[in-house]
């Protein structure tokens, strides 16, 4: 396909905690350019769609997953001339954090789709995307109650201490965690139901509160 004019795509950076560790979700791109390689899932917005309803689309189309299952919101915008061989090619990438979920189906234009930990030498420029994406993440829980949005409906305080230890890549101290949690208005609520983890003692189960912004901010440790 070649373009003769400027054409507007989305791409999408889509993070989920499995196996212990964060993951993206890539795909495997199925037709010129770049055909066999790993790329975020994505593709053009058409004539008559908006950019979120476009990136909804792809998220379907290319991987089998709900988008409203996590959260889903724009990351940024990436212009620079040559970033696809096919023409002028402006992209709009949106970032996604998503719970642990199955393992996604290609379809489209992709022949194949997986949660990965490791990610480098994408398609197109993203890499670059790729990165923005996990800092922007990793800054976004300092000061949004979004690390829910890795975590079930109901969730332990050590269940959400680990999605913080794993997207900052430290190790938090759990009385102090628990209290911050705990103490921030709106950040969670109890379900006053309790669930045991791992053959440990029974842990109290919460759930997302109505709050957004967390004052004061869950500051992320110095690394």
């Amino acid at each position: 396909m070649t373009l003769n004019m400027a054409a507007v795509t989305v791409d999408l950076v889509l993070l989920t905690i499995r196996s212990g560790g964060l993951q993206v979700l890539l795909v495997q791109r199925g037709i010129p350019p770049f055909e066999g390689e790993w790329a975020l899932p994505g593709g053009f917005v058409l004539p008559d769609e908006d950019l979120d309803t476009a990136a909804r689309r792809e998220l379907r189309e290319e991987t089998g997953l709900d988008p409203e299952a996590g959260h889903l919101e724009q990351l940024a915008t990436y212009g620079t001339p040559g970033r696809d061989p096919r023409g002028r090619v402006v992209t709009v990438a949106y970032l996604a954090l998503l719970p642990d979920l199955p393992a996604p189906v290609a379809g489209s234009d992709a022949s194949g789709a997986e949660w990965r930990s490791s990610s480098a030498g994408l398609a197109f420029d993203h890499d670059r995307i790729l990165a923005d994406g996990l800092e922007r993440a990793r800054a976004k829980l300092e000061y949004t109650s979004l690390a829910t949005a890795f975590c079930p409906p109901e969730f332990t305080v050590a269940e959400l201490r680990t999605v913080y230890e794993t997207v900052w890549q430290t190790t938090l101290d759990p009385r102090n965690f628990h209290r911050k949690v705990t103490s921030a208005e709106g950040f969670v609520e109890p379900t006053g139901a309790t669930a045991i983890r791992d053959r440990g003692r029974p842990a109290q189960l919460y759930r997302r509160g109505p709050a957004t912004l967390l004052h004061p901010p869950l500051l992320r440790p110095s690394r």
